[in-house]
């Protein structure tokens, strides 16, 4: 099952450092994942299946959506905003997602001194100035305007009192304010030119939606300044734009034809990190907006942006952890709201993340640095979605990926549950289709561990269930293999959860047990599964797969035509 969207970027509150792994399994597994890619051989008997069902999905990304969550889709790659089978149910992480995304996905960032409410007349920073009256701003616009020598401290004035959205409003309504404002942020002195640019980002920090339309007439040059004389200019050059993109569709198309794709293209092959992190959040807010696949993403896959993004990216730390997790969520909806994604494919996308995954998992293990986990999201929700190309079969078989997943589902489990369906999805993805994973995930033994995940939380059961249905579908040996754990006694408390979608899932995997290994059905029977089933005749979207699961436990052994039988309701 194929599973895609713009999620948000914040973990949950609470303690952020990662805690270094040290029980003997976490010891062993980063022994396999630092020894050289090896997995075993799929035989001829697992050849791709075709068995009807769902087992791949892809985070999907309707057009203006930011938030909310798509699940169990179809086999293909559904296209932004519909498309496929799409189940939904009661989600636990709606409110979490909620506050990631009022924190950070598309909020507005502002950067501010101490220095503005000192100019201000204030001596605490953190308090936002009452409201002015119209006659008070049009003081202050008058002071500004006025070529005294105290004009820079008329500007700090201004600056604290736009902190205010009143005051912000009422500024952008008088005559020539804005004007006045461009003509300082564009004149030759710099400490003027700074003054202005901070009073125009107060401006773009506003969430009224005229506020930052009144600011049109600077974009130009904003974009012309962001090769400016100071690295703090250029950061607050950036910022703004930054800010003005979330707001308004006007601003946006008015920066296409100005050139905002090449000026960020210009900007990313930067040396400093705060102008790169600054880039990355422009350009994370021009990829999230609903315009976005037909009119601007085409235009940054024309640029050299993707390949200096991926490599920022996979140099993980190295460049600075805020610029690779902002470059991660700028690819992240580059490949979830693109339908071809071959410009990142040939790069080299699939083995670059998957090699960063593997480096992620051994820092983790080590002295993983505060944070970590922002850029482990993004980057598993980048190779989960690559891997759901048609044209991405084959690539990236490492059977350490799966270790990697797993130590960074152990080590991340208690402080930041979140990335537990996110490795789980990825994992779902490498097994739908491929046989490798599924034999790689046997013979290293991980399954014990993924059964742990059973009854983590709702979303886990889930698409744990899922997995499992993909390496059942292999065949009667991946089977047995699941049989082996023992795996039917973990499944019968499953079948009295409330939740029909985790229900639903148990009953296709008890379906491939008893299609391929006809005698689990009997042992199923002796640990009390028939009273499990019953149950469930009277759920009407459950129904019709128990009841067949039922004649499946009452078939006398070596009949294989109840099995054929059964077929149709599993389709």
């Amino acid at each position: 099952m194929i599973l895609c969207e713009i999620q948000p970027r914040v973990p949950p509150a609470g303690p952020r450092a990662s805690v270094p792994c040290s029980c003997p399994l976490s010891q062993l597994w980063l022994h396999t994942l630092c020894a050289q890619p090896s997995a075993p051989t799929p035989s001829a008997v697992l050849a791709r299946a075709s068995f009807p069902g769902l087992h791949k999905e892809e985070w999907a990304v309707p057009p203006c959506i930011k938030g909310g969550i798509r699940l169990l889709g179809g086999m293909e790659k559904r296209p932004a905003g519909g498309g496929g089978q799409v189940v939904t149910g009661p989600d636990p992480m709606a409110a979490l997602r909620k506050a990631r995304r009022q924190e950070q996905l598309v909020s507005k960032r502002l950067l501010r001194e101490d220095s503005a409410a000192e100019e201000g007349g204030q001596d605490r920073p953190d308090v936002v100035p009452d409201p002015l009256s119209e006659d008070e701003v049009l003081e202050l616009l008058r002071g500004v305007q006025r070529g005294s020598e105290d004009r820079k401290r008329s500007l700090g004035r201004l600056r604290w009192a736009l902190q205010n959205e009143e005051t912000q409003q009422k500024f952008v309504r008088l005559d020539g304010s804005i004007r006045t404002l461009t003509g300082l942020f564009t004149s030759s002195l710099a400490d003027l030119q700074l003054e202005a640019a901070r009073c125009l980002h107060e401006l773009s920090h506003s969430s009224v939606p005229a506020v930052a339309e009144a600011c049109l007439p600077v974009t130009s040059y904003l974009l012309t300044y962001l090769s400016g004389h100071s690295l703090e200019f250029t950061e607050l050059c950036l910022y703004t734009l930054g800010n003005l993109v979330v707001e308004s569709e006007a601003v946006r198309k008015q920066l296409l034809p100005q050139g905002i794709i090449p000026v960020l293209a210009s900007c990313i092959q930067s040396p400093h990190e705060a102008v790169l992190e600054g880039v990355g959040y422009v350009l994370s807010q021009l990829l999230q907006a609903k315009e976005a696949p037909t009119e601007i993403i085409p235009l940054v896959l024309d640029s050299v942006l993707p390949q200096h993004m991926l490599q920022l990216v996979c140099s993980g730390l190295k460049a600075g952890m805020g610029v690779a997790v902002e470059f991660a969520w700028c690819l992240h909806y580059i490949i979830c709201r693109h339908k071809d994604n071959v410009v990142l494919l040939a790069l080299g996308a699939v083995p670059a993340l998957t090699s960063l995954l593997l480096d992620l998992a051994s820092e983790i293990l080590q002295d993983a640095p505060e944070g970590l986990e922002l850029l482990v999201c993004p980057v598993l929700r980048c190779l989960s979605n690559l891997l759901a190309q048609t044209d991405c079969q084959g690539q990236g078989q490492d059977g350490r990926l799966l270790i990697a997943l797993f130590l960074i589902l152990q080590c991340f489990l208690q402080q930041h549950p979140f990335l537990v369906q996110e490795c789980l999805w990825l994992l779902n993805n490498l097994t739908a289709d491929d046989p490798f994973f599924c034999s790689a995930l046997l013979s290293l033994d991980l399954l014990p561990a993924l059964l742990q995940l059973l009854t983590c939380s709702q979303m886990a059961t889930v698409l744990a269930l899922t997995v499992l249905c993909n390496i059942a579908e292999k065949g009667p040996f991946q089977c047995q293999r699941l049989l082996c754990q023992p795996l039917l006694p973990r499944l019968l408390p499953l079948l009295a959860l409330p939740d029909p979608e985790a229900v639903g899932q148990c009953l296709e995997l008890l379906h491939l047990l008893f299609l391929h290994c006809p005698e689990a059905a009997a042992d199923f029977t002796r640990h009390g599964g028939h009273q499990a089933l019953e149950q469930h005749q009277s759920t009407p979207e459950l129904q019709e797969r128990a009841q067949a699961l039922l004649d499946m436990v009452r078939q006398p052994p070596g009949a294989p035509s109840a099995c054929q039988a059964t077929l149709p309701a599993f389709s």
